[in-house]
């Protein structure tokens, strides 16, 4: 889908005519000052006419254009230069850079008062969040636009920001709300009457078709689009629909046709550069070939797709590209590339899944149903209103009325106050409640993502794994071959299960202490004895100096847990050939049990943060072991619930040591016991 911005040429001009004129005006203001207005504007408008030809040359000009409208105090100079770079670095895949940019761009121009110009940059504004997923607000970007266009009376912005929004609709797959924009579009349009405008919106609808399966609107809309811009030189827009011309005939398994229209926009591309397009382009090639059962072509073109992909972070490009070098890496019976493309294609897919974006789309699609029913009321109001002109009369009666509603206003205030105090109470327990709610629905999002995250990546590989044995495409040599890997990711699961059940209970008040006599000994014992093996896979050497007579009282399922994780994540990061160490130190009424190890140790700043519970921090261990960052939030709980502290002293490169404390067995525990 082509995104609309505020860069196309006017009409009457082709763009490349435009583009031309503009260089031969530049040429004649060079041997002048150029510390003047006029020289600054016609370089930056040449740096945007140039976006799709040569990318640099927008920077060039934009930073030219920055410095010399600084240098004269130029303001509308600055704001426009922000614009071209915020363009640019939109167009290099570096949206947190375009959105700094742009930011300085608006700022310069809400200081000059230029809502034109302001109303262009939240519309570029609006295109980067997009771009970066972050739907709702690209959303709220557009929707400003929208009122600042209105206020304005400015159609060409209304169709392109209405416009805008509609794309934003259909890369969520809402077509029918996609849809409705697309026709308040179309009836803007009609006001403007520019031909080339209306091709664009026609352009984008037509792969709105294909996507939908309507492929003969899809054909008609397209097919008129090219006629307009190969009249007009259009030559951006024209590789654009050549594209979704291509993607019209793959659609209708019309592999060879979907070629030749693909071609013509690849021979386009040659003369431009516009990365995204490019990306959509390679990857619908990459799966023309494939369809005709040209892998090696098609492997090309894929990987060319998902290299240019990778560069500019497009996470759409990223997982078609890897889902279609997945299928032919398995056509050709490269089994190991295909299960590393596979695992990308699922890592990504389930990101993008997890994006919550969709919900601020939802709350603003309410509040835009909302704004609708407003503006009906209004209506309704004004034809009210108009109607009580021919009764000025009225006018007694309702001073009559006013009157009488301020004596009882006045009898009843007292229980208006009653009423006021009820509500400040309602209010109170609402929020009381409202913070509870927040709490859980933190609680059920955190247990999700961690679900998806880590469990879904072990399990999506192994049922890979299994679908490829079973279906006879992997020996059982080299399925066997798997079998470490596989005992690793299973090993991995069952311990985030245990912890992800414990925390559970914890976090829904499901968790009961229940204290009673406890021999920690035995306890590390159990734990040296059931992560021996992963010890002896990194040569690491586990010491018990915990002693016979050190019995607590406490949980002792919960300390086994706290003990558990405390060792795993030494072992995790102690490095081969290490030692970690479990003791205790009798204090006068507590136990202080510690874990120590002399591995890589931790800065001040994780420190700081990994005991934290409204967070899940996690890193990898010196063998890329992989967790869920609740293991230690988790254990802070438990010892907690005992009636003990923890705490960690650490230093990078020298190793860590984990303490916390737990209740002495005292003489009466023993009695009662």
């Amino acid at each position: 889908m082509l995104f609309v911005f505020l860069f196309y040429a006017n009409g009457n001009f082709a763009q490349l005519s435009l583009r031309d004129s503009l260089q031969i005006e530049v040429a004649k203001l060079q041997n002048s000052t150029k510390e003047n207005t006029d020289y600054i504007d016609l370089i930056l408008e040449l740096g945007l006419e140039q976006r799709y030809y040569n990318l640099d040359s927008l920077k060039i000009l934009s930073n030219e254009g920055l410095k010399l409208s600084t240098k004269i105090d130029y303001a509308k100079g600055m704001a426009k230069s922000y614009l071209g770079l915020g363009t640019f670095y939109s167009d290099k895949g570096k949206y947190d850079q375009s959105i700094t940019s742009l930011k300085k761009a608006l700022e310069i121009s809400v200081d000059s008062h230029d809502d034109q110009l302001r109303l262009t940059i939240l519309n570029t504004i609006g295109g980067q969040y997009d771009y970066k997923g972050d739907f709702d607000l690209a959303l709220r970007e557009y929707l400003k636009c929208i009122e600042i266009a209105e206020y304005l009376n400015d159609q060409n912005m209304l169709s392109i920001v209405n416009e805008n929004i509609a794309n934003l609709y259909i890369t969520q797959k809402d077509y029918e709300e996609g849809m409705f924009y697309y026709e308040k579009v179309k009836k803007i349009n009609e006001k403007i009457g520019d031909p080339i405008i209306i091709a664009e919106t026609m352009s984008n609808m037509a792969s709105t078709y294909a996507d939908i399966g309507k492929l003969e609107l899809a054909m008609f809309n397209i097919n008129t689009a090219i006629k307009t811009f190969e009249e007009n030189k259009i030559i951006d827009w024209l590789a654009y629909a050549y594209q979704v011309k291509g993607k019209v005939y793959l659609k209708q398994q019309k592999n060879k046709w979907a070629l030749y229209w693909y071609s013509q926009s690849e021979y386009l591309h040659e003369k431009l550069d516009d990365i995204r397009e490019k990306i959509t382009l390679l990857t619908g090639i990459a799966e023309a070939q494939l369809n005709l059962g040209k892998d090696s072509i098609s492997r090309i073109y894929a990987q060319r797709a998902y290299d240019l992909s990778k560069n500019i972070d497009a996470a759409s490009g990223i997982e078609e590209g890897s889902k279609l070098l997945y299928q032919i890496h398995k056509n050709n019976g490269d089994f190991k590339s295909a299960l590393e493309y596979h695992e990308i294609f699922k890592d990504v897919s389930t990101k993008i899944t997890r994006k919550e974006s969709m919900k601020g789309l939802n709350m603003l699609k309410t509040k835009i149903a909302y704004e609708k029913q407003k503006e009906y009321l209004i209506q309704e109001n004004e034809k009210a209103l108009s109607k009580q002109k021919n009764y000025v009369y009225a006018s007694l009666i309702i001073l009559f009325i006013f009157l009488v509603i301020t004596i009882l206003i006045k009898r009843n205030a007292k229980i208006q106050k009653k009423l006021n105090r009820e509500l400040i109470l309602k209010q109170e327990d609402l929020e009381r409640k409202e913070k509870y709610l927040h709490e859980v629905n933190h609680t059920k999002n955190k247990l999700f993502s961690i679900i998806g995250h880590d469990l879904r990546g072990p399990i999506g590989a192994f049922q890979g794994l299994i679908k490829l044995f079973k279906e006879g495409e992997m020996s059982k040599d080299e399925f066997i071959g798997f079998v470490p890997k596989l005992k690793s990711d299973i090993d991995h699961i069952s311990f985030t299960l245990n912890n992800l059940l414990s925390w559970g209970q914890t976090q829904m008040n499901g968790s009961v202490t229940k204290p009673g006599l406890t021999s920690i000994e035995n306890i590390v014992n159990e734990n040296i004895s059931l992560l021996s093996e992963v010890a002896n896979a990194k040569s690491i050497k586990l010491i018990n100096r915990i002693e016979p007579n050190t019995t607590t009282w406490c949980d002792s399922n919960q300390i086994d847990i706290v003990i558990r994780n405390l060792m795993s994540n030494a072992l995790k990061f102690t490095p081969e050939n290490g030692i970690v160490t479990i003791g205790a130190v009798e204090r006068t009424k507590q136990w202080e049990i510690y874990v120590r190890d002399n591995g890589v140790g931790m800065s001040e700043e994780t420190l700081g943060k990994i005991f934290d519970q409204s967070g899940t921090h996690s890193t990898y261990g010196t063998n890329d072991e992989k967790g869920t960052g609740l293991g230690l939030s988790l254990c802070k709980e438990m010892v907690e619930k005992n009636n003990g502290i923890i705490w960690v002293d650490s230093a990078i490169n020298k190793g860590s040591s984990f303490y916390f404390t737990i209740p002495k067995a005292r003489k009466e525990y023993k009695k009662t016991a």
